[in-house]
């Protein structure tokens, strides 16, 4: 995109190209309702996979919500938002067994990732554990879901982009 036509789409005078995106959230949670609201403003096509159909009622508005999980394709990035839920392994388990362009877990850096000897108690092999990053999202201190969701779409958009984060460019 050249200068001028950066500019039009940033004063909303012309459109950016779309580009298909799906943001799969896995467990309903504070920070699952507002990663699936933000990322429906920014173009994503959201679902909510939460096992547990009790808890699935607690999704947004006009979120696509799954009991059952989905297999969301090569364009989609997978957000685990509660990483003390029993389902973890499993879940995960089942994410890295289909094509998906990202799959992390929310958690502090700081501690080790439950995650980790969860897939391996299923026999999950350590590169598709690997591929699972943990922490996301960009380093900005975030401490309220609304934060944490921010930071880690903004992770996600400079992932996909190519981009370190941050302010270097």
């Amino acid at each position: 995109m050249t200068e001028p036509d950066s500019c039009a789409v940033a004063h909303g005078e012309a459109g950016a190209e779309p580009v298909e995106r799906t943001l799969v959230a896995v467990f309903a949670s504070p920070v699952a309702s507002h990663l699936l609201r933000y990322a429906a403003d920014l173009g994503y096509r959201t679902v909510l996979f939460e096992p547990d159909e009790a808890r699935a009622t607690d999704a947004p508005d006009g979120i696509d919500v799954r009991t059952t999980a989905p297999e969301p394709g090569p364009d989609a990035d997978v957000v685990v938002t509660d990483h003390h839920r029993a389902e973890l392994g499993p879940v995960l388990r089942s994410a890295l067994a289909v094509p998906t362009r990202w799959v992390g877990v929310l958690g502090n850096p700081r501690h080790p990732g439950p995650h980790v000897e969860a897939l391996r108690a299923l026999g999950v092999p350590e590169p598709d554990i690997e591929r699972v990053h943990r922490p996301v999202g960009l380093n900005i201190g975030s401490r309220t879901p609304a934060e944490i969701a921010i930071s880690t779409l903004a992770g996600l958009l400079a992932d996909r982009n190519g981009r370190p984060g941050g302010f270097e460019f």
